[in-house]
Formats: C-alpha cells, structure tokens, sequence
C-alpha cells in the first residue's frame, strides 16, 4: 500500500464549527483568474455556512457575477466579518446574520431578515454542515445523531420552508450533499446519512416545486480544505487529508476546488440552465467512478434531470 502524503502541518481545533483564519495552509476560496460576467446581476443569495469553507466560496464568486449576499453563520465572527469583507470589494452588498439553522425560528427570521434588508431573494443555497467521527455506531449518542440532523437536513427543511413563499418564478435553491451520500463513510455514520437524505430531500423538493418554475439541485463535493477538517479529525489523520484523492493537493493550492463547487452552482443559476431541475453535479474527475447520464428536456417544466450510476 502506498505511503500516503502530507500535505499540511498537523493541526486540530478544539471546537466546532472550525475557524478558518487559524488554518494551514489557509484554505483558497477564490479563483482570482475568474472573471465575472454578470450572470447574476441584481440577484439576491442567501447562504448558510457562508462565513467559511465552501459557503465562503460560493460568496464570493457570487458576488462576482453581480449578487447581493446574506450570509447565515453560527458563531465564527472573525470569518463572517472577512468573508463579508470580500464580498464588498465587488461592489456588493453582504449581510451577516449570526444563529443556529437547527432551530426553525431562526431560519424563518433569518429568512426574513434578508427579505427586509434587499427586498427579495432569488437563490438559497443551503450548505450548513457538521460532522463528528465515531469508530462505531455504539459511540453515537443520541444527541450528536440528533446535533448533526438538525444542522445537516433540518436546517434545509426549514430554510426552503421559510424562503418559499418569497420566491419567484426562476428562482434556485442549491443544497450541498457529499460524495459520502454515494459512498458512505465507516466513521461518519450520521454525516452520510444526513447527506443521503439531502440527496431525496432535492429529488422531491425539485418535483414539489416545479409547478412554480424554482429549480432545486445539489451538488456533491468529495473532500475539501475547510474549518470542517481540523475541528473533527485528529492532527495526525489532517496531515494526509486529501493524499488518497487524486488532484486534490492541486485543486486546493492551485484552483480551489470549492472554487469549482461554485462553478457547479452558477450553471444552476443562470438562464442557460432554466430547464434543469433536480440534478446532483458530483466532482467527477476527483471521483471518476461517479457517472452522470445526460438530462432530458421537457418543452413546458424544468427537467427531472439526471441520476446517478454508482
């Protein structure tokens, strides 16, 4: 068996969520050769988990293309403040808004908050997540399962809940899932279980709201540099994280894989993809066994879109 690399110091954070100021290498969540072109111009995006890893990724190249952004974050303050910093220098407005998205009534006011402070919103992208590795089933506890549910799955359920009612027709709503939710995961039972459930939750939400024009799609990173890594795993086990996926080392120095996690994103927000509805985008060259069949298009409704062949 192949000696698996280091790619970064050995690290843990005590506590979770993570900080992403005090990682390293610190995480790259822009591509600076992008170039925004307008795609989202006037549009108005609420993200949750914004303030770091993916969500802040997702913040700033939204901002790129011309949205405005409220970001939903739990405690991290130093983070939200820089991703909210970065959001401003495009010439865009960011909203922060601090809670817990595993209690309904503060999804409802978040959501509500953002509809007073822009008038409007046109995306969701729900992408909260914690995660807490167990080496058997008998070490979960009743209320870590109930901890990881309520932020993994419940908060989507109450934050497309809330959002409903204030979009229009052309809307989005973007869930962020896992390539555990296809490949499970021995140590993170209840994290992949979460994600599976948001893989069903997109499928049927897509169909719920068809009817209205507002598509729903997922998207399924594999593993990425985020606050997410050193607050869960021990440092020794961090020191190699990514050393079994090929590209990985490259995407997070290089490209910023999360960066592409957006790039997934945009193409279910903008026009071009009006017809598509209920699709999962897997980080396929990071997961070649993970294949997507082609989308069929319907004259009239957004597509059901594809599945997966795993």
């Amino acid at each position: 068996m192949p000696r698996e690399k280091k790619l970064q110091p050995p690290q843990h954070q005590r506590r979770q969520p993570g900080r992403e100021h005090k990682m390293k290498p610190r995480p790259r969540a822009e591509d600076e050769k992008y170039r925004g072109s307008g795609k989202l111009q006037g549009k108005v995006a609420i993200i949750t988990g914004g303030d770091s890893g993916i969500g802040r990724a997702v913040a700033i190249a939204f901002a790129k293309e011309g949205a405005d952004i409220s970001v939903v974050y739990l405690e991290e303050r130093k983070d939200a403040n820089e991703t909210k910093r970065l959001v401003e220098e495009y010439g865009r407005r960011c909203l922060l808004i601090e809670g817990d998205v595993g209690e309904e009534e503060f999804c409802r006011k978040a959501v509500e908050q953002t509809v007073k402070e822009f008038s409007k919103i046109d995306i969701l992208v729900n992408n909260a997540a914690e995660q807490h590795p167990q080496e058997s089933i008998e070490k979960i506890t009743e209320r870590q399962l109930e901890r990881t549910f309520r932020t993994n799955i419940f908060s989507f359920f109450f934050m497309a809940k809330a959002a409903t009612k204030h979009l229009k027709e052309g809307a989005a709503i973007i869930n962020t899932t896992s390539v555990t939710a296809y490949k499970g995961s021995a140590h993170l039972l209840d994290y992949s279980s979460t994600k599976g459930a948001i893989t069903s939750f997109t499928r049927s939400l897509s169909q719920a709201l068809a009817d209205k024009y507002i598509r729903v799609n997922g998207v399924a990173p594999g593993p990425v540099w985020t606050p997410l890594i050193p607050s869960t795993f021990p440092a020794k086990e961090v020191e190699t994280f990514g050393s079994d996926v090929p590209w990985v080392a490259l995407a997070n120095r290089r490209k910023s894989r999360r960066a592409m996690s957006f790039s997934r994103r945009r193409f279910f927000l903008h026009d071009g993809s009006s017809f598509t509805s209920k699709r999962r985008h897997h980080s396929k060259w990071l997961t070649p066994e993970l294949k997507v069949f082609p989308k069929t298009h319907d004259n009239s409704k957004p597509t059901s879109g594809c599945e997966a062949e795993h």
